[in-house]
């Protein structure tokens, strides 16, 4: 669980105590500092026990006993580190030009190797940090004045904007914790605050802690430093250090640390030694860096790294469709239609929630918009046999079918799909229901159409598609209910079983056949495996196993299990980005499909189809991410 889950959790509440453990911090000699980095103004440790740091001049690398190895003259501020196989990653910014600068810190060789420069901001940059994803992609968050801030992906020589995000004005500083994926920004006049990193989901934010009378900072906040299981901060004036820690949702804070006659410090950095952890911040009154020992607590070691959220699998997505043509929550639900000859000319059909109906290629190029009006969950049924008993004496019609849930008028738009892949609409079914929601289509194998419909009260309705006179019909052949909101089924046509999802609880089975009671059997509840939401479900049917892939939508991942019982779980996994494509990760998924259909060279095995609740790389509509089937079966190691 991570910090900034904790911190959802709790419902974003500030706790601020005294610990009954001591002090966390006390003034200590440590290891000795050189001399030479008195005219630092920033600094971060290296691995090899030397320093990077940063003065009026310049960039400068030196060894454990602070004599220089190498320079970079530039007038820069706000440098922020992370490991390298080389020794370390850098970043600063350039003062004059706002351009920050990346370098390959070699600890080997003893050289600053400058990379590829980012863009300047449109803004001037008052706080800039890095942050390592669980990607373990580098990305970088650059922050105005006004609260304008830009998040930055870079990879090689490639940097790419992510997005754009609103943050406080009057931030100061930043840092991030890659562990819990948290940014932590400093609001000079007001405190700290705890923002979700991952660009993939909502940027909420949380209170850590803040000035009188809302928290014990006297002032707003200053410097900040990430410490394992927390985070330090100095006030506004640099003349007390808090340390703040997570635990069970509520940021706790051991006794603050008065600087005395060391005050005024406007940076803090933080030093791994053989004793343990030190934080180090800049005396600017004696123009010196200071080291404090981190010392363990009786109940709550601040030494100890907060866990992490338990390491799930990440799949780069193969391509992703044009943009939805409405902003904000519009994409919805995908359902994939296989050509009849040729499976590279198969389509994508996906729900606009304020439009109509979508119709994509495999290349996720745009084919069709049918104004259907507010369309929400979407499925497809080909080879559909219908005995017309009004012309009995000829052969049975074949139909390529797909149905979607109209949310205007509460009915059912069944869609009729040529041999080329044209969608138009067929037929209009009332329902009766007062907020009709998801759905799914079941083709029995005695032949036929069928047509399970919930409302969000957590009422189905299963429907018989008939047809008689060249016009098609509904028939109501079945009802039963759960007992919260439901939305994601997929019915098994071929063993006769249907698959719903009630987001609060978990993923049920029961009998697809009309004529059998609707006996529901728990198989996936909410949990360790599947957080909710519940949402988007489709089976994959394979040559040797057929799965059940399901959107756990709370944590922004798919669940894999066995279709069959006692369905085994097989594992669960994250779509990231796609640097090469230039294709970002997908997140609050609400719809998905999958086929196991050969689709071409980049789908031999299949492919699924998700909704992604945000456009990234950069902000844009929503849309829809391919994903093969053979990148999902390496990672989850299915046969």
């Amino acid at each position: 669980m991570t910090i900034f889950k904790h911190l959802q959790q709790a419902g974003s509440r500030l706790a601020i105590a005294a610990l009954a453990t001591g002090m966390a911090i006390a003034s200590h000699a440590g290891n000795p500092l050189p001399a030479s980095l008195a005219r630092a103004q920033e600094l971060a440790a290296m691995p090899d026990g030397g320093w990077l740091t940063l003065d009026k001049q310049g960039l400068r690398l030196l060894d454990s006993a602070g004599n220089e190895r190498a320079t970079f003259a530039v007038r820069a501020k706000h440098l922020d580190t992370r490991s390298h196989r080389d020794g370390a990653l850098a970043i600063i910014i350039d003062a004059d030009t706002q351009r920050p600068l990346p370098f390959i810190v070699n600890l080997q060789s003893g050289q600053l190797q400058a990379q590829a420069p980012f863009p300047a901001p449109p803004f001037a940059v008052e706080a800039a940090c890095l942050y390592r994803d669980a990607q373990q992609l580098d990305q970088l968050f650059l922050i105005g004045k006004e609260g304008h801030a830009e998040q930055w992906i870079m990879q090689g020589g490639a940097r790419r904007l992510v997005r754009t995000v609103a943050l406080p004005a009057q931030v100061k500083h930043c840092r991030s914790d890659d562990a819990t994926h948290t940014l932590f920004v400093s609001e000079a006049d007001m405190g700290v605050w705890a923002y979700r990193a991952d660009a993939e989901g909502p940027m909420a934010r949380a209170p850590v802690v803040l000035r009188q009378p809302y928290g014990p900072l006297r002032a707003g906040a200053g410097a900040i430093q990430i410490v394992k299981g927390g985070i330090a901060v100095l006030d506004q004036a640099g003349q007390r250090l808090h340390l703040m820690h997570a635990k069970k949702g509520q940021w706790l804070q051991r006794p603050a640390l008065a600087l005395g006659k060391h005050g005024g410090s406007e940076a803090l950095a933080l030093r791994r030694t053989s004793g343990g952890n030190e934080l180090l911040f800049r005396d600017e009154q004696n123009k010196q860096w200071k080291s404090l020992a981190m010392q363990p607590g009786a109940s709550t070691d601040l030494t100890a790294a907060t866990a992490p959220s338990a390491a799930v699998t990440i799949i780069e997505p193969s391509a992703q469709t044009d943009p939805m043509t409405r902003l904000g929550d519009a994409a919805d639900d995908p359902a994939i239609w296989i050509h009849p000859f040729d499976a590279t000319r198969s389509r994508i059909l996906g729900t606009n929630k304020k439009q109509g109906l979508l119709v994509y290629d495999l290349q996720g190029k745009q084919q069709q918009l049918l104004e259907s009006g507010r369309l929400n969950n979407v499925d497809v049924r080909q080879n559909v046999r219908f005995n017309d008993a009004a012309n009995a004496a000829q052969p049975a019609a074949l139909f390529d079918l797909a149905m979607a849930t109209q949310r205007d008028d509460n009915s059912l738009v069944l869609y009729a799909i040529s041999s080329e892949g044209e969608v138009s609409e067929a037929a209009r079914f009332a329902t009766g229901m007062d907020k009709i929601y998801g759905f799914c289509l079941y083709q029995p194998r005695s032949g036929g159409l069928e047509a399970f419909v919930n409302d969000k009260d957590g009422t189905y309705h299963q429907y018989r598609i008939t047809r008689r006179d060249q016009a098609f019909s509904s028939t109501l052949v079945r009802q039963f209910k759960l007992a919260s909101q439901p939305e994601g089924c997929v019915a098994d046509d071929k063993h006769d079983r249907l698959f719903v999802g009630e987001e609060k609880r978990g993923v049920w089975v029961t009998s697809a056949k009309a004529d059998h009671p609707a006996e529901l059997q728990l198989i996936l509840p909410v949990g360790a495996q599947l957080t909710a939401d519940t949402e988007g479900m489709a089976i994959y049917f394979g040559r040797e196993a057929d799965y059940l892939i399901v959107s756990s939508q709370g944590d922004h991942s798919y669940v894999v299990m066995d279709a069959q019982a006692p369905n085994r779980y097989r594992g669960k996994f994250r779509i990231g980005y796609n640097m090469a494509a230039g294709i970002d990760g997908t997140s609050e998924t609400d719809g998905l499909d999958v086929t196991s259909a050969k689709l071409g060279s980049l789908y031999q095995k299949g492919m699924l189809v998700v909704q992604d609740g945000y456009k990234r790389l950069p902000d844009g509509a929503q849309n829809f991410k391919y994903v093969s089937w053979e990148a999902i079966e390496r990672a989850l190691q299915l046969r």
